[in-house]
């Protein structure tokens, strides 16, 4: 399961060795990481691999541009053709912040 090597024993004793929190459900599922590992899965597929970057600073830029049109201008079927700026932003709870 992609993102289970970020649960297995010898993962997870490393950084508790270390003090180091691990955020999970307490249960180490490998669902904990499955958003983080879509996102990063659109940014790879949809940026990264169709970019040759000139630079670190030309490639922080380019990924920039991307998040900002993928929170902000790029429709999501997980969110009913909302972007994740429409969607967060339009809370009840917000709104009336």
């Amino acid at each position: 399961v992609q993102g289970s090597q970020f649960t297995s024993i010898d993962f997870t004793t490393v950084l508790l060795d270390r003090d180091i929190k691990i955020s999970m459900d307490g249960k180490g599922a490998w669902r904990d990481n499955v958003f983080v590992e879509r996102l990063w899965k659109s940014v790879k597929y949809e940026e990264v691999y169709l970019r040759a970057y000139e630079t670190v600073s030309h490639a922080r830029a380019s990924i920039g541009r991307y998040l900002d049109f993928y929170n902000g201008r790029r429709p999501h079927s997980r969110l009913g053709g909302k972007t994740p700026d429409q969607t967060y932003f339009n809370q009840p709870l917000l709104a009336a912040a």
